[in-house]
């Protein structure tokens, strides 16, 4: 008689299965991927007209100049971090919880200039943190 094998919760693969690319984590990987180019955009509005972007007077003022090259970097790493976790390499998820938590921060601090993209970007990047989390492999 054969050996049947055992059955894993969904998402958490057994041995020979996917090994933890879930839903969830295919939801973030692909949230990576698309909250990178968008940052990666606002980052050249930012760098080709500095008057797009208005703010009164606000603790974390740089140029808007810097604001761009800040946003292209955070888009870039975004982008490679997604590309981690959809390829399911080991850095992907700890890389991917990363860059959405510095996108997360650069974001809170352009708000002034930005308030409706800005907390958008923001609310994308709490659910890509909550998917990768959340939805760890964990110990077998």
């Amino acid at each position: 008689m054969a050996a049947t094998p055992k059955e894993t919760p969904r998402g958490y693969g057994g041995p020979g299965g996917d090994h933890g690319l879930s839903g969830p984590t295919v939801f973030a990987g692909a949230a990576l991927m698309l909250s990178g180019p968008l940052s990666i955009l606002m980052g050249a509005a930012g760098i080709a007209r500095d008057n797009i972007f208005a703010a009164s007077s606000y603790i974390y003022r740089f140029d808007l100049t810097a604001w761009g090259w800040i946003h292209i970097v955070v888009g870039v790493v975004l982008v490679a971090a997604g590309l981690g976790v959809v390829s399911n390499q080991s850095w992907g998820r700890a890389a991917g919880m990363a860059a959405a938590g510095v996108s997360l921060i650069t974001q809170f601090m352009f708000i002034p200039y930005y308030p409706a993209w800005a907390i958008s970007v923001m609310a994308l990047d709490l659910a890509i943190i909550f998917a990768l989390a959340r939805f760890h492999v964990g110990s077998h």
